[in-house]
Parts: C-alpha cells; structure tokens; sequence
C-alpha cells in the first residue's frame, strides 16, 4: 500500500507520493490514512468540468488532477485572460480544493506550467515530458536538466538516441504541434413538454398527456440505453403558477405504465389536491437523473420467468408514505448477531459488509427471530464444555434430540472502554438445536468454561422458522 496523495500538512511532515504506507506510519506515528477512491476521483473531475462550461463549451478532464479549458475566442467574454482565470480558480477553491492554474498555446504546456509553476516553458525540469522515471534518468545522465537545454537542439540525434515519442511532447510543450483537447459532453437532461392551444383542467386529460410524455421520454432514454431513476412533471398553469410532480424510482426504469402509476399515487398522497384554475397550457417531463439499463430476457418461456420484482411496489410505498419511511435489512460491519443487521433507508447505498450465507441445500446459519436482549435459559449439559441436553425457558421443558455447533464469536475487545489487556469481554458458543416436537432454537453459552468464567451462563437468542 502506497500513498497516492497528501494534505498539505502531510506533506509538510516530509512525506510524498509514491511512499509506502508503513514506512509514512514510521515516520508520523499518528497519520490518518483513508483508501484511494479512484471513482470519486474521476466523478469530481467530471463535476468540475461541467461546472467550467460556463466559460467555455470546450472542456475536458485532464486525469488524474486536472481540468482542461479551450478559451480560445472566450476570454474576452469575462474580462480578459487574467480575469477568467482569477473568477475559475475562485470558482474552484469555494469547494475547498487547491488550484494551480496556467494559460498557454498548448494544453501539454498549460499543464506542465500549472504543474511544475513558472511562466515560461524552457525554464521547467525535464520531468515536465512526463516521461517513464527511466527515461528521465537517461536525460538528466546526458546532461539535461530543463527543456530549454533540449528545445534548440537538431530532432534526428534525439530521436535515434531516446526515441520519437520525446520529440513529439518537446514539440507540444513547446507549441510546434498543437493537439486539440476533446469536450466534454455531458448528456442534457431529457425533457419533452405538450402545448395547448386551449387549456385542460380535467386530471384524467392531465394523465393522459404524461403517459404520452412518459411514452416520449422512454424511447428517448431506449436511444441511450438508460432508464430513467427520478422523473418530474411540470404543470403550467395559464395564470403562471408552476405545480411540480416528482417521483423516485428504486431501480432504473423506461415503462411509461410505472411512471404514470406512481404519479397517480403522487397525486392521490397531496395533501393539496391540484387545482387546475383556468386549466394547464403546456405540461414538460423531464428525467433529471438516468442510469444504465440493458434489456434483458430472464427466459426463453413467459411460464418460466417465475422471479417476483417487488421494485414496483416498494416504489408506490415510497412515493405514498415517503422513501425515508420505506426501509430493508442491510448487513451491519459486525460479527455479533445482534449488530449484523441494520435498517436502512431503500436507497441508500450498500455497506459492503455481507450476510453469512449457508451452502445451498442447508438450514440457515441465522434465525430471522432475534430476541433483544437474549433471554436467560436453564441448561443441562452432559459436560460443563459439551452441546446443550435439555433446556428451560419459560417454564417448559425441552429435550433436544439434534444440536449442531458450537460457532464460537469472540467479543469485540475494541469496543470495551478497558480494551484487550484487562477485560475483553466473554466469548459466546453458538448451538443450532431441535427438540423433540420439531422446534428449533438457537443458543449460546456465555463465556469459555476454566478460561474465562466457572460458570458460564446459556441464553436464547432466536428461533428458527
């Protein structure tokens, strides 16, 4: 594990890119260290990019830190070349980044100069060719320290000594070839909209017409190959009131049936019902958030496809109650039973941890009956260390004809205000149990016989289906 990047205070302390993460510890005992997330990375790229639009259609990302602006015929739009880039990096730093920013004739030299600082390209380190380390080696042994020691010199030496690929970038740092950056295109939106030449009022008109939008829209996003996971629908009133309509989806979707669905209970959940006036003169749908959709086929036979999607559901729950009241189970960063599980909200993203999973054929490793807290249980046992015989709970008895286990789970020592050293906490033994009329349960031996306690105590935790 290396370090990819630094804050400016880590970089204060003597570290820099490329350093291993062990030797960076040993230097600063107490560094905090975060993973690289490359994605996040390319996805601020991409935001920055699209927020400097606004001074030129021409921008792209520059990976892995950069933004590339073609502001050729733009910048007397915004005061000049100084004054635009002044208002960009102000733009920029308000979300607490830090900018180095230069202006040249080619994008290779107007990032070397915002890289390596200055204001005139001879006078930059070889490294700015961002050449392999091995390359730059040869020319700093050769005697080359900047690019001006290699700009006036004949091409055909340098090219049978280190290859074409130096005289080309000496060529474009130096703006002997000029290649043009690609934009950026972000998608637009998609947005259709209905004109009236006389107004509508009645809401079964007003649906009819979103259907025939949604129909629009899905064969725009089919276009794309995207499905559409939010849609809003404007409603222009003829005295100038705007009524907005927004519905989530929890999985990407192009059937207009779903749409014009979950709108319908939109409308039935308002608590002010629309009041079309003087009735609607154009009414716009627009698909502010889209994601990939392939069409699949999940077989050959309609009889077969037997899987039951409850996304259409859980969809309609959330737009009538709220998608903050509509939740599912998720898996907790914990191997104790009782923390394992977490609600969350449908649409919040995945933790990364994963449920235990038996192997298929199987009883579940997990009861989906927990009880919180445990309940306290009388056991006999053939040894104090064994599987349990016969158990009490709630004044019954059960023989237990079938155990399986123990899965041991060791506390977690971290939590404890004491830590590892003095008082870890107790281990649990985990037993699946039937008795004899078919019940199964699941219990748990409370601490390691000799080891940790001389009496262990045994609980119910949950009962299997």
């Amino acid at each position: 594990m290396r370090i990819t990047a630094l804050s400016p205070r880590g970089a204060q302390l003597g570290l820099e890119p490329g350093l291993t993460l062990a030797d960076a510890r040993g230097r600063v005992r107490d560094l905090v260290a975060v993973p690289h997330d490359r994605r996040s990375d390319v996805a601020l790229l991409h935001q920055l990019a699209r927020a400097c639009i606004r001074y030129t259609p021409s921008v792209a990302p520059d990976p892995p830190q950069g933004v590339m602006l073609d502001i050729t015929g733009c910048a007397h739009l915004h005061g000049g070349e100084a004054r635009m880039q002044r208002a960009i990096i102000i733009q920029i730093e308000k979300q607490e980044l830090t900018t180095h920013a230069a202006i040249a004739d080619t994008p290779d030299a107007a990032r070397a100069l915002a890289r390596f600082g200055g204001n005139e390209v001879r006078t930059l380190p070889v490294a700015a060719l961002e050449m392999e380390e091995e390359m730059q080696q040869a020319l700093r042994r050769a005697g080359f320290r900047s690019i001006g020691d290699l700009a006036d010199l004949p091409r055909a030496p340098l090219v049978a000594r280190f290859g074409r690929g130096l005289v080309d970038l000496l060529d474009r740092l130096l703006a002997r070839q000029d290649p043009h950056i690609v934009p950026h295109r972000p998608d637009e939106r998609i947005t259709v909209e209905r004109r009236f030449a006389e107004p509508i009022g009645r809401t079964e008109d007003v649906v009819d017409v979103i259907e025939a939008l949604t129909e629009d829209a899905a064969a725009k996003l089919g276009e794309r190959g995207q499905g559409g996971r939010a849609f809003a629908v404007r409603l222009h009133r003829s005295d100038g009131h705007i009524a907005r309509l927004t519905v989530e989806t929890g999985a990407p979707t192009r059937d207009p049936a779903l749409v014009v669905r979950l709108l319908r209970e939109r409308i039935d959940s308002l608590a002010d019902p629309l009041d079309p006036g003087f009735g609607y003169d154009s009414i716009e749908l627009i698909v502010p958030y889209a994601e990939a959709l392939q069409e699949a086929q999940e077989a050959l036979q309609p009889e077969h496809q037997t899987r039951a999607d409850i996304g259409p559901l859980l969809d309609r729950l959330a737009v009538r109650y709220g998608a903050e009241h509509v939740l599912r189970f998720a898996a907790g960063d914990s191997h104790i039973p009782e923390r394992s599980g977490v609600l969350r909200s449908r649409s919040s993203p995945p933790t990364g941890a994963a449920w235990l999973h038996p192997e298929p054929g199987e009883p579940p490793l997990r009861p989906l009956t927990l009880f919180d807290p445990p309940q306290r249980v009388e056991v006999l046992a053939a040894v104090p260390d064994g599987p349990p015989k016969r158990f009490r709970w709630r004044g019954k008895d059960y023989l237990i004809t079938h155990e399986e286990g123990p899965e041991r789970i060791a506390p977690e020592w971290w939590r404890r205000y004491d830590g590892h050293g003095s008082n870890p906490g107790l281990s649990r033994d985990y037993y699946r149990v039937e008795a004899e009329a078919g019940h199964r349960f699941w219990l748990f031996r409370h601490g390691l016989y000799g080891r940790e306690t001389t009496n262990p105590d045994w609980y119910i935790h949950g009962l299997f289906a």
